[in-house]
């Protein structure tokens, strides 16, 4: 495995975060809570993959 390969998940989870992170504060603020709860939506998929990727 590269190093690429073993980093990948790591940084997926890190975006993972900052999506949820994000997603929490754009709903709260009531900008554009759409926009949040993809950012939400997109969080889920990210997580998904790093357990499909680590199986």
């Amino acid at each position: 495995m590269s190093a690429l390969e073993s980093a990948a998940p790591a940084i997926a989870m890190l975006a993972a975060f900052a999506l949820i992170a994000g997603g929490v504060v754009v709903i709260r603020r009531g900008d554009n809570r759409r926009q949040g709860v993809l950012m939400l939506v997109m969080a889920i998929v990210l997580i998904g993959n790093v357990v499909i990727w680590t199986l």
